[in-house]
């Protein structure tokens, strides 16, 4: 259909780790970054959660009593990982609804002559 989407990986803050001042800055941030989005523009926020098991570090230097007490006790324990992926979509402008009643074979390319120009290309990344 000749979108074109940039994937970013995204390290968000820990839950309840930030001040509530900290907190309106970060929501901001994220309100700005979206409207400066070009038109027909889609964000796309996805988080991905999987079961993982805690894997200590037994070797280290700085190793005091609670530490290894600490690492011994989470030793294998199951806890959930997350990862946070942003996929940013440019449609292009002309590009035709579709439906089974116009198809794609009866034109004369089938990517949209806006998706072809490398401008628009450069000008999204």
């Amino acid at each position: 259909m000749g979108d074109i989407t940039v994937a970013f990986k995204v390290q968000l803050p820990e839950l309840f780790t930030l001040s509530n001042e900290e907190y309106e800055a970060f929501h901001h941030a994220w309100i700005k970054a979206i409207k400066v989005l070009p038109t027909q523009s889609i964000l796309y926020k996805q988080d991905w959660f999987t079961e993982a098991k805690y894997q200590p570090t037994f070797v280290k230097e700085d190793n005091s009593f609670l530490s290894r007490s600490s690492d011994r006790f989470f030793n294998e324990r199951p806890y959930l990982d997350h990862q946070c992926y942003i996929l940013l979509t440019k449609k292009p402008g002309n590009r035709k609804v579709s439906s089974s009643v116009f198809s794609s074979l009866l034109r004369r390319t089938i990517v949209p002559e806006e998706t072809l120009k490398p401008k628009h290309y450069h000008d999204f990344i």
